[in-house]
């Protein structure tokens, strides 16, 4: 039977690592499926992965190559689409060098699965720095760093950078992923603050991270770089910045109601007026009383993708229709 969850993998030059970290995962108790995502690693990477493929786990491992080194925010748009396809429940990101623990992947799932939250994120500064083998220069700035974006962005999460994480399915549903603009350490940051922005609900279960022993680090002054000037870059683009929703709402209307400003903002004028049509053809949208009134006690289910938009933004939609 196919497992309910894939554990996503970006390689690039991993050979060392990649047959032991593709055991490790397979080992676990429970049962996760995996896909690889490898940008034409010349050291023969995706070599490695065929042949576990072939001989031992057909179907449960999984390879997409790609030509070229492309970044790691794109290789798991590429995988996001791919397990969306498939119709996993529970998503995962995870590095190839161990520096995220294998072990820690049932924490993540349980906080989703079980605990109802939408997001868990492996939090490396939850319960104070929990990092080993990291010389203190770098510990610093990856500390200091998920501050800063904090103090930008306003987002309650310690660990902003974060690469190890569970997504529910609908949370990849609902973010367009082809509009993410970030391909390096900035990709991280910004799944979590659209999450937010999305409604999501998000779990920081505390982890610790382990420097990679084998293969070489992927960071570069240039990913760095983009992490630092892309959050004022996401910050000035949030519609609550620039006063576009400027009165008080709920939690959930507020949630969805950026939502909703952000496909107006961008362009997509097409899922808020299919979103308002379908109200004023249900009778949903009545003068007497506040729009979102009549849709505040319906169940989780009804906000679910259908007819080009989704429930969330009709749910929206009833807010921008009263500014």
């Amino acid at each position: 039977m196919r497992s309910d969850s894939v554990v996503i993998i970006p390689t690039y030059n991993e050979k060392e690592n990649i047959e032991n970290i593709i055991r490790a995962v397979f080992g676990l108790e429970q049962p996760f499926d995996m896909l690889i995502i490898d940008d034409g690693s010349p050291d023969g990477t995706a070599a490695i992965v065929k042949r576990l493929m072939a001989d031992e786990f057909k179907d449960r491992l999984h390879l997409i190559e790609r030509t070229g080194k492309l970044g790691l925010g794109t290789a798991y748009i590429a995988g996001f689409k791919w397990a969306v396809a498939q119709k996993y429940d529970y998503i995962f990101e995870m590095d190839a060098d161990f520096s995220h623990n294998p072990n820690d992947l049932p924490r993540l799932y349980a906080a989703c699965a079980q605990e109802g939250y939408d997001v868990a994120i492996g939090s490396r500064y939850v319960n104070g720095v929990n990092v080993v083998n990291w010389p203190m220069g770098r510990i610093l700035m990856s500390y200091y760093a998920s501050k800063y974006v904090r103090i930008i962005t306003g987002l309650k999460i310690n660990d902003t950078t974060a690469g190890f994480k569970c997504y529910r399915r609908r949370v990849l549903e609902t973010i367009e992923l082809d509009k993410v603009r970030f391909k390096g350490y900035a990709f991280q940051i910004e799944m979590k603050f659209t999450a937010k922005q999305c409604g999501f609900k998000i779990k920081e279960v505390p982890v610790i991270f382990v420097n990679r022993e084998l293969g070489t680090s992927k960071m570069s002054g240039g990913i760095f770089s983009e992490a630092v000037f892309g959050v004022i870059r996401l910050r000035l683009d949030d519609p609550m910045t620039v006063g576009e929703l400027a009165m008080p709402l709920t939690p959930k209307t507020d949630a969805i109601a950026r939502r909703v400003a952000q496909l107006r903002r961008t362009g997509r004028a097409g899922a808020y007026d299919g979103a308002m049509a379908w109200c004023r053809e249900n009778g949903l949208v009545s003068a007497a009383a506040h729009p979102a009134d009549h849709v505040t006690a319906l169940p989780e289910a009804w906000f679910v993708p259908t007819d080009g938009f989704t429930r969330r933004d009709v749910y929206a939609a009833f807010r921008m229709e009263r500014l």
